[in-house]
């Protein structure tokens, strides 16, 4: 959603959003997700690669284009781009209500969302996505984290904004060069 008209916020230091059993949780379903994986993945996700809770939360800051996969209603997949926000240690993300993507996700809930850096870094995950209410107390927090990385209300982007919280049922997290690439984000392995 950002057209690069607003000021983004692009400080270096990030609030730390995750709660201990946030991490934990991550932690697990990194661990399930590489243990699950097929042998080709492991191949590419070595444990010198593969990234931690830690990590993940670490390197997610502030808005990721993430590549969001729906279905249309005849099973036909469709990528697209989206803002991603990764807080408490899950995506968030919004688009129009009137787009395509709002329409298989209001369908068919289920989708995969990649955000991928070259072959630097990326963060794979498969899950489904919720569409918040503007009165869940969940959304209040990512409401307001996302008012202040761009510096405007994003409800007032559009007539139907929409923003969804996403549950990951798999995911892993990748880098090349993982020990650089953490030393390069301040973070240490």
């Amino acid at each position: 959603m950002y057209d690069g008209s607003m000021s983004a916020h692009t400080s270096s230091v990030r609030e730390m959003h995750e709660t201990d059993d946030d991490l934990r949780a991550l932690q697990q379903l990194l661990d399930a997700s590489h243990g699950d994986a097929t042998d080709h993945l492991r191949d590419i996700i070595t444990d010198d690669r593969r990234l931690t809770a830690r990590d993940v939360v670490g390197l997610m800051t502030g808005m990721k284009v993430l590549s969001l996969a729906t279905t249309t209603a005849a099973g036909e997949p469709r990528v697209s781009a989206v803002d991603g926000h990764f807080l408490r240690g899950t995506w968030s993300f919004s688009t129009s209500g009137t787009a395509a993507k709002a329409r298989h996700l209001a369908a068919r809930p289920a989708c995969s969302v990649a955000h991928v850096d070259g072959e630097r870094l990326a963060v794979f995950s498969h899950g489904h996505v919720t569409r918040y209410a503007a009165d869940d107390p969940d959304f209040a927090p990512v409401h307001r984290h996302w008012c202040d990385h761009y510096g405007s209300d994003p409800l007032t982007w559009g007539d139907d904004i929409a923003f969804y919280r996403y549950r990951s049922t798999w995911m892993v997290g990748y880098a090349w060069k993982r020990a650089e690439v953490l030393a390069e984000a301040g973070l240490t392995p």
